[in-house]
């Protein structure tokens, strides 16, 4: 009898993961293959822009955003926020944060983890390329990275335009986390395992509203000014 709820709850619990990656799907997007940018947040971002330097304590690299849609976001958020609504009915502020805040998630664990593979999904092309060159550069000096997100403090909107056809929403994000760099043995080179650092970063994502893919993806990150 033990092993027959045992295996009802199998049933239940992959039930469950079915739904969660479904939901994962609707928020954050899927590439298709078909689309030239991926997944909830996508457009083409500027080019030959350079890397700004980041504090030890946000080992992620800055990317320029400088959505290459045509010019700088202008305009107040809110004002922002109802053209791309105009434009696509079924955007929704709450929901976009939502899937930005899971996405930062995801983002950030796999860039600690260097695994590219997640992370392509969930970037345009340029910024995919600083990320992979990053870990890259990590890999080849024998060091790795550990991220702890102890937790997102607060996601909100703070720019907002429709570009074209284009929606970019740029995000801040204030998070609390422990970074550390570790060489090939083991010794700790940067950061601290017991210091909880709060973190600000602020992140640019598009799509095209016109496309049937829903998709949206990462397209330049930056630190406050």
């Amino acid at each position: 009898m033990g092993g027959g709820f045992q295996y009802l709850d199998l049933i239940f619990f992959g039930i469950v993961a079915v739904f969660v990656i479904l939901r994962l799907r609707s928020v954050l997007g899927k590439r298709t293959g078909n689309e030239r940018r991926r997944d909830p947040f996508a457009s083409a971002p500027a080019k030959d822009q350079p890397v700004a330097a980041r504090a030890p304590n946000a080992p992620m690299p800055d990317i320029a955003a400088k959505p290459a849609i045509g010019g700088p976001i202008v305009g107040a958020p809110a004002t922002g926020v109802a053209r791309i609504r105009a434009a696509d009915p079924n955007f929704d502020e709450g929901h976009f944060i939502a899937g930005a805040r899971a996405a930062f998630e995801m983002i950030v664990g796999a860039y600690a983890a260097g695994n590219a593979g997640a992370l392509r999904p969930l970037l345009s092309d340029e910024v995919f390329a600083n990320f992979n060159r990053a870990i890259e550069e990590r890999q080849k000096n024998g060091h790795t990275l550990s991220t702890t997100l102890v937790g997102i403090r607060s996601a909100e909107i703070i720019e907002a335009d429709l570009q074209n056809r284009n929606a970019v929403v740029t995000v801040k994000i204030v998070s609390d986390q422990i970074n550390v760099t570790r060489d090939s043995e083991g010794k700790v080179v940067e950061g601290d395992p017991a210091a909880v650092t709060t973190v600000t970063d602020i992140w640019t994502f598009s799509r095209n509203t016109r496309a049937r893919d829903p998709n949206w993806a990462l397209v330049a990150t930056r630190s406050p000014n």
